[in-house]
């Protein structure tokens, strides 16, 4: 029986990744993590009789033993030290942002696989993270579609096979609209994702297509294609989850209705597939896919994405860093959509890329990142009267 430890189970991703492992007899939950969510996670752990849990909020910690007896660990420390009380086999991290980097160190460092929904663990720590995993023979095993479909398809064709690598977008809520349009994007119409159900902050990633743009830094590390060898195209259907271009011009494709559960059930069960109540597709009633190149000059962080990406070093790091804190403050109402992009690109001017010889130089790399594009993002705040909004932040963890 596989032991799987599941961080993130209260968000998206876990609930749907608790879902598929209901009644499965080969896997068996252990420990689960959340943020604050202290009586879902509680009830999560009654249901699935695990070992033990972790909240990084210390309050959200503190009160959970009003709903569950168990042992319960606090903070993010708490998180990490939760991978070796409960031994799993199997790590699903699903955690939000640049918090999710320690955990998957952590796992990889004892050995223990790793089902990565956490992508920002590459975006920041890419180079040093597949040395890691390389040194101590753990897999990462992604749960992104797009990725899911990259590791399928090209698993299936000889080394030296692939010449290109495509990825395809949704284009999002904000779809069509020129530049000009954008500086008006409420809240509320950014968060209208047309096909997927997700968080708060990977919602705004995806208005704004650097969710996109973390991908293809994502598929970089993964599958070792060089940038110019990675592109995108909008696809708004999200019936084709990715593409492989093959070197005697054959193109590969992996279709499926937008469903996170399949991508998950293939992490955990891998290269075994079980039903997971997805229905079947059929091209005929769909009639037509449609594909558009992405418009880079009304989304400019795909093309931040890709430059930081090239950079390398603590460029993709402060990327991230910049992207968290721009996020956070629309999200607030205090900056604008538009500002997302601006606070990214100054917070990268400011900050050119260093070499990385050490995680520590992420961390550092993170927060002089953080400082900085809080400071741009305040000063474009006070020079941009907006209408307050309600405060509809994630809950968004620095690197520690």
């Amino acid at each position: 029986m596989k032991r799987v430890l599941i961080l993130g189970s209260t968000g998206s991703i876990g609930v749907q990744a608790l879902e598929v492992l209901a009644g499965d007899d080969d896997l068996r939950v252990v420990g689960l993590s959340a943020h604050r969510n202290a009586t879902l996670i509680a009830a999560q752990a009654t249901e699935h009789r695990v070992e033990a849990i972790a909240l990084a909020d210390p309050d959200a910690a503190a009160g959970a033993g009003e709903h569950w007896p168990g042992r319960v660990l606090v903070g993010e420390e708490g998180i990490r030290e939760l991978i070796g009380v409960c031994e799993p086999d199997l790590v699903l991290n699903a955690l939000v942002g640049a918090a999710g980097l320690g955990p998957t160190v952590a796992a990889l460092s004892q050995g223990i696989d790793v089902a990565l929904a956490n992508k920002e663990s590459l975006v920041i720590g890419g180079e040093l993270v597949m040395a890691l995993a390389e040194a101590t023979d753990a897999a990462l095993l992604p749960v992104d579609s797009e990725h899911s479909a990259l590791h399928q398809l090209i698993g299936s064709v000889a080394p030296g096979s692939v010449e290109r690598l495509v990825l395809t977008a949704s284009g999002g809520p904000l779809r069509g609209r020129d530049r000009e349009a954008m500086a008006a994007v409420s809240v509320e119409e950014a968060l209208a994702h047309p096909t997927w159900e997700m968080g708060g902050r990977i919602t705004i990633d995806s208005a704004t297509l650097m969710n996109k743009g973390f991908e293809m830094i994502e598929a970089h590390h993964l599958f070792g294609v060089p940038y110019e060898r990675i592109e995108v195209v909008v696809h708004p259907a999200s019936i084709v989850h990715s593409l492989v271009d093959l070197a005697d011009g054959a193109t590969l494709a992996h279709l499926g209705h937008p469903d996170m559960r399949v991508p998950i059930s293939y992490a955990l069960r891998g290269p075994q597939r079980s039903p997971v109540g997805t229905p079947r597709l059929d091209l005929a009633e769909i009639g037509a896919l449609e594909f558009e190149r992405p418009d880079l000059e009304g989304f400019p962080c795909l093309g931040l994405a890709r430059r930081a990406g090239e950079a390398g070093g603590t460029a993709p790091c402060v990327l991230n860093a910049a992207d968290e804190v721009a996020v956070e403050a629309f999200l607030a109402g205090t900056l604008p959509f538009t500002g997302i992009a601006e606070v990214v690109e100054e917070t990268l001017a400011a900050l050119p890329a260093r070499p990385v010889g050490h995680f520590d130089d992420l961390f550092a790399a993170d927060s002089e990142a953080r400082r900085q594009a809080e400071q741009i993002a305040a000063r474009l705040s006070a020079s941009r009267a907006r209408p307050p909004s309600a405060d509809l932040r994630p809950g968004n963890g620095a690197v520690r």
